[in-house]
C-alpha cells in the first residue's frame, strides 16, 4: 500500500495494527521515528481539527510539517497536480491533502512516488473514521457487532466512510436520512461486497436510535455544498437533529459522537454535545495518535 485515500485501502487488521501504536503513542507521545521526513500538509479546504493534530503528531516523532494552502501555491494560478506530484516529489517524503475533489487527490497519488493520505476530499474522509472506531474500540472494548446509527446527510464524506469502516471491521451501522440525503448505491453495495448485512437505511431516526450503541452525526452542509444550505436545511430539520429527546429513544449506555465542527441548532443542540453520552472531545483528541500510527504505518517504521 502505498497511498491512504480509503478507508478501504486497510484491511481490519492493518486498521488494528495501527490502534496497537496510537495505544503506545498516546502513552508515550515523543520519539525521533520520523526524524529527517518532510511531510507537507497541502490543504485546499479550512481545517482545526486535522491540520493542527497532523502538525502536532508530526513534531512530537521528530519530523518536519510544511503547510501550504492551495489558494496561495502555484496550483490556484493553473499548474497541473501532475507538474506539482512531479515537483514536489523532489522535495518532501510524503502528502497530507484535503481536497475538493476526489478525482484530484487521486490525480495526485498517480503524480506522486510517495505516500498520499487523504486528510478530506468530497468523497471520503478516512483519517477521522480510523480515529472514531478507535475510540469506539476504546469505550467498548470491541467494535465488532456494535452498532452504530448514523443520523443526517447519509452521502457525505463521513458517512461514506464510515459505512465502508463498519463493513471492514464487522460494525453493524445504520443511516437514517431523507430519501434524497441516503447512501448511494454503489457506496452501500461495496460495503455489502466486504461484509453482507453490515447497512440498514432508513427515514426513521427514532428507529435508527432505538438499539444503537453510538449515535453520530454531522453538518447537514458540507464545505463546497453552501449554496445548498437553505434547501438541506428544509429537508433535515427537525426531524434529523440530534437532541435530547432523539437521544432519550436509546438505549442508556448509548454514547454520542461528532466529528465537529458542530452548527448548533442545525444537526445537533449543544445540550448534546456536553451531556453525559458525548465522546465528541475523546474523538478529536484521539485524532492525534491515531494519525501518528497511520505515519508510521505508511512509512514501514515500526514502533518497538
Amino acid at each position: 500500500m502505498k497511498d491512504f485515500l480509503s478507508i478501504t485501502d486497510l484491511s481490519k487488521e492493518e486498521i488494528k495494527e495501527v490502534w496497537s501504536m496510537a495505544n503506545k503513542l498516546k502513552s508515550n507521545p515523543y520519539n525521533e521515528l520520523l526524524k529527517g521526513k518532510n511531510i507537507l500538509l497541502l490543504f485546499e479546504k479550512p481545517s482545526t481539527r486535522t491540520r493542527v493534530s497532523f502538525e502536532v503528531g508530526i513534531n512530537q516523532m521528530g519530523g518536519n510539517p510544511i503547510y501550504m494552502d492551495a489558494s496561495t501555491s502555484q496550483l490556484s494560478r493553473g499548474e497541473s497536480i501532475e507538474d506539482t506530484g512531479h515537483t514536489l516529489e523532489r522535495y518532501v517524503d510524503m502528502i497530507v491533502a484535503r481536497v475538493y475533489r476526489h478525482e484530484d487527490l487521486i490525480k495526485l497519488a498517480m503524480n506522486f512516488s510517495k505516500p498520499v493520505i487523504n486528510a478530506l476530499s468530497d468523497l471520503e474522509h478516512p483519517a477521522q473514521i480510523l480515529a472514531d472506531y478507535y475510540t469506539i474500540n476504546e469505550k467498548f472494548g470491541k467494535v465488532e457487532g456494535l452498532k452504530l446509527a448514523f443520523i443526517g446527510d447519509g452521502q457525505n464524506n463521513v458517512a461514506t466512510s464510515l459505512i465502508l469502516g463498519a463493513a471492514i471491521l464487522g460494525v453493524k451501522i445504520v443511516i437514517a436520512s431523507p430519501p434524497k440525503y441516503q447512501p448511494k448505491q454503489a457506496i452501500i453495495g461495496l460495503a455489502e461486497e466486504i461484509r453482507k448485512g453490515t447497512v440498514e437505511v432508513t427515514e426513521d431516526p427514532i428507529k435508527a436510535v432505538s438499539d444503537a450503541d453510538v449515535v453520530y452525526t454531522d453538518v447537514f452542509t458540507s464545505m463546497g455544498q453552501e449554496k445548498e444550505k437553505e434547501e438541506r436545511i428544509k429537508a433535515f430539520l427537525p426531524k434529523y437533529q440530534v437532541n435530547d429527546e432523539l437521544l432519550s429513544k436509546a438505549p442508556k449506555h448509548t454514547l454520542f459522537m461528532h466529528c465537529l465542527p458542530a452548527h448548533y441548532g442545525e444537526e445537533v443542540t449543544k445540550e448534546v454535545i456536553y451531556g453525559p453520552k458525548s465522546i465528541v472531545f475523546d474523538q478529536a483528541e484521539n485524532r492525534l495518535h491515531v494519525q501518528k500510527g497511520l505515519l508510521l504505518k505508511m512509512f514501514k517504521i515500526s514502533l518497538k
